[in-house]
């Protein structure tokens, strides 16, 4: 027997053994949005042993009631399979949320002060004032200080009331900033040269002025203490309490390390694990390893933490490698590699002349020899590549090296995942369909913002600029896309995100200077949103057998919504709510509202 009918007899036979059987809870009346090949929408849905055993009409889901059966009438709410982030960082994100935090908003030099002089005020009155404990800020919106243009230096936190050392780290992830007393701890002076793939800003007279881009960042941020084993299960657990709120089931953290996975194993092992957790370990050569030592270490943490095939039960795999290949194209961090200068403002502020500049970004953070042997390395290893990539440059040279991969034996079952990809050059949109390459997005990046205008627009220019954010225009080529939050870069709102992706609208009130949509891209079909965000990212995850849609036999990872997201107006997606969200047939999250 051919394994397409080996598979379809199985499927028969498992619908048959429990067809007759009662379902443990039975959903009626309902808008049952599955998220199959044909996109079909249903009435009822059973679920039995943590498996969807119907999905169909009310007749036939009455017939798998029996006495213990829990019966849920949806009176026409919408119900859907479980929402997979295929790109996120839950601890970062977890941790921030017990951090001193500049929420992402757009400050003024003297906001960022206030807020920061806040946190030290609260800490003096809380007796945590050791003058030799850093100071760690998180989610700072770099990009949307105002007025455009505005940048800070250690003096902007000289200037607060403190003697401890100080570190802002970017939301974005790729910048932060010291004031004097952390450049010292730092020790990093005028003759400290860059390290690999990472730049120390300097004034006009060479001084560090503080801000450390990509790897650089390491010099500040390996001095911090670790989390501790409490924090650490602490910010797992804050992590996987707001996932269940928004309906997440799946998620890869998207660069991890092992004290994320010992926490996330403890709470797996506690039973409080409630979202089936992937994990993807930093490839990284720049100290001197090679694919093979670095791919060795990786599969040391794999037979140290994964735990085997996915079951009913949430479990954690460790499938995938991480790999940068540039930073970010948005001032003022300009670290994404482009194909063409970024620009810059030769005239004056009054009268602007936008000329091609001296750079179009740091080399790709990996060699085309290196990335072909990584991934070949990975390839025949059995571990997925989940590679950064910002600028068209970045695509492009790591869509060359798939194509070289794509070639070899174990290449070609390779499921290579770009994420970002803010900006792609025209010539590259169908070699994603042609290599089977998924770009992993984030839709909520599509909207006007001061990241999008300000610190992106004149730098790209007139004939690039209408480029950014290609989520519709991949989607057109034939690529298979999927959702990658990237959590904590933003807030983890997912149906913001998906609001964003079908209008490239930002929220009302965001301002009249960012009103309207983002550039002249169409956005993307709902369905097509809302598979990138369900099926497709399970299919990153190898797990689009078991999950990402609601079929017989597939794994119960639903979630019930307050609003039917095809039939309300497109702006009031962002305020869906999550009545009810459940993993493996167990419910992990309920609002009051579905009592």
């Amino acid at each position: 027997m051919t394994r397409p009918g080996l598979f379809a007899l199985l499927a028969l036979t498992f619908a048959t053994a429990h067809a007759a059987a009662p379902a443990d809870t039975v959903y009626r009346n309902g808008t049952i949005v599955t998220v199959d090949p044909k996109d079909s929408v249903q009435q009822a849905l059973a679920v039995r042993g943590g498996r969807i055993v119907y999905v169909g009409d009310n007749a036939g889901a009455t017939r798998l009631q029996g006495k213990k059966t829990k019966v849920i009438d949806l009176a026409g709410k919408m119900l859907m399979p479980g929402l997979i982030d295929g790109h996120m960082h839950p601890q970062s994100g977890g941790s921030r949320l017990l951090n001193c935090s500049l929420d992402y908003l757009p400050l003024t030099v003297p906001q960022f002060q206030q807020r920061i002089q806040a946190c030290i005020d609260s800490d003096v009155r809380l007796g945590k004032a050791d003058p030799r404990r850093w100071l760690v800020v998180v989610n700072w919106f770099q990009q949307g200080m105002s007025p455009d243009g505005v940048t800070t230096t250690a003096a902007t936190l000289d200037a607060l009331k403190t003697d401890r050392p100080i570190l802002v780290r970017s939301s974005f992830g790729h910048s932060l900033q010291l004031n004097s007393t952390g450049i010292a701890v730092a020790g990093i002076t005028a003759t400290t040269p860059d390290p690999a793939g990472g730049k120390i800003a300097r004034d006009g007279n060479g001084q560090a002025t503080g801000l450390l881009e990509d790897a650089a960042q390491d010099m500040a941020m390996n001095l911090l203490p670790p989390l501790t084993v409490a924090e650490n299960l602490a910010a797992s657990t804050k992590a996987l309490e707001a996932m269940r709120k928004q309906g997440i089931t799946s998620f890869l953290d998207a660069y991890t390390d092992p004290e994320t996975m010992t926490a996330f194993t403890d709470l797996q092992r506690q039973g409080k694990l409630t979202a089936r957790a992937h994990f993807a370990v930093l490839i990284d050569l720049d100290k001197g390893a090679t694919p093979q030592r670095a791919v060795a270490e990786l599969l040391r943490q794999k037979k140290q933490f994964d735990q085997g095939p996915t079951k009913v039960a949430p479990s954690m795999q460790v499938r995938h490698a991480k790999l940068f290949m540039d930073g970010v194209i948005s001032a003022p961090a300009f670290t994404g590699a482009m194909l063409e200068p970024y620009l810059v403002n030769k005239g004056t502020e009054q009268q602007p002349d936008w000329q091609p500049g001296p750079s179009n970004g740091p080399p790709t953070y990996f060699s085309q020899p290196a990335l072909r042997s990584t991934l070949d390395v990975l390839a025949r290893a059995g571990i997925d590549a989940h590679i950064h990539v910002d600028g068209d440059r970045a695509v492009r040279e790591t869509l060359d090296a798939i194509a070289w991969l794509r070639g070899t034996l174990a290449g070609k079952k390779a499921r290579p995942a770009l994420a970002h990809d803010e900006i792609v050059a025209p010539a590259d949109y169908a070699r994603f369909a042609k290599l089977d390459v998924t770009p992993v997005l984030s839709f909520q990046w599509a909207k006007p913002a001061p990241d999008t205008l300000g610190a992106l627009k004149p730098y790209m220019g007139p004939q690039r600029y209408p480029l950014v954010q290609p989520q519709s225009v991949l989607l057109d080529a034939g690529a298979r896309i999927a959702y990658g939050s990237d959590w904590p870069v933003d807030p983890l709102d997912a149906w913001f995100a998906l609001k964003v992706g079908v209008t490239r609208t930002a929220a009302p009130d965001a301002g009249a200077e960012y009103a309207g949509r983002l550039g002249d891209v169409a956005g993307m079909p709902r369905a097509a949103a809302l598979r990138a965000i369900t099926l497709n990212a399970a299919y990153t995850l190898r797990q689009e057998k078991l999950t990402g849609s609601l079929e017989t036999g597939k794994l119960a990872d639903l979630i019930v919504l307050d609003r039917n997201f095809f039939t309300i107006p497109a702006e009031d997606i962002a305020n869906i709510k999550v009545l009810q969200t459940v993993v493996g047939g167990k419910v992990v999250y309920q609002s009051a509202a579905m009592q």
